[in-house]
């Protein structure tokens, strides 16, 4: 090869290392922004994932389950007897959190929302000042009665992952104006919580009544 092709050849592959280097770049920036989410608190770190560590999880927990409320407390169960801890700075992943059996609200939510996920169960974040917590669309007439927040018509049912052995339908403990924002992390998309209420009365505070 002449030094003039050789010269152009390394010309082409700096090149290409420089657009290679540069999209690398842009899509870990993209990918941090959808992991950082801020809030008047800091920053929070979404660590939801649908790996099949999680999935066959999921079905362990609910394998005798026949219903999705069902299910749904099993996992809360799950993951409130998790011991809450804090003395940490970097929000842990799900598989993370089942393996020390530890964690602070962001922990313990990211694996509780991966779980209900897994299972195909509609759930999102909800984001008020100091923490985080879960929330579920389930459609069971023995809910009929307990507390939801209500989103365009729907209701949504809190699951609080700090409260060992709460049920679905935990009190919000929060006033309406305090709700930051409802996430669905999965997509990172904020929901319309602008028509947002509540109703019901306060759940049952055994969750053995949502276990078959």
């Amino acid at each position: 090869m002449s030094d003039e092709k050789a010269k152009h050849f390394s010309i082409v592959i700096i090149i290409i290392a420089v657009i290679a280097f540069g999209y690398i770049t842009i899509q870990a920036m993209v990918i941090v922004q959808k992991r950082q989410i801020s809030t008047s608190d800091g920053i929070y770190s979404n660590r939801v994932t649908l790996s099949p560590d999680i999935k066959e999880k999921a079905q362990q927990l609910t394998k005798n389950c026949t219903n999705q409320l069902c299910q749904t407390q099993k996992l809360l169960d799950y993951v409130t007897s998790i011991p809450y801890y804090t003395e940490h700075f970097q929000a842990h992943s799900p598989k993370r959190t089942m393996e020390l059996r530890e964690g602070d609200c962001d922990d313990k939510s990211n694996l509780l929302i991966s779980l209900l996920h897994a299972l195909k169960i509609e759930a999102y974040f909800v984001l008020v000042p100091k923490h985080i917590f879960v929330i579920a669309s389930l459609d069971d007439k023995r809910l009929a009665n307990t507390k939801a927040l209500w989103l365009n018509n729907k209701p949504y049912y809190i699951l609080e992952s700090t409260a060992k052995n709460s049920a679905v339908g935990f009190p919000l403990k929060y006033k309406i104006k305090d709700i930051e924002m409802i996430l669905d992390p999965f997509k990172n998309r904020e929901v319309d919580k602008r028509n947002i209420q509540l109703f019901g009365t306060d759940a049952l505070s055994s969750a053995n009544v949502w276990r078959e």
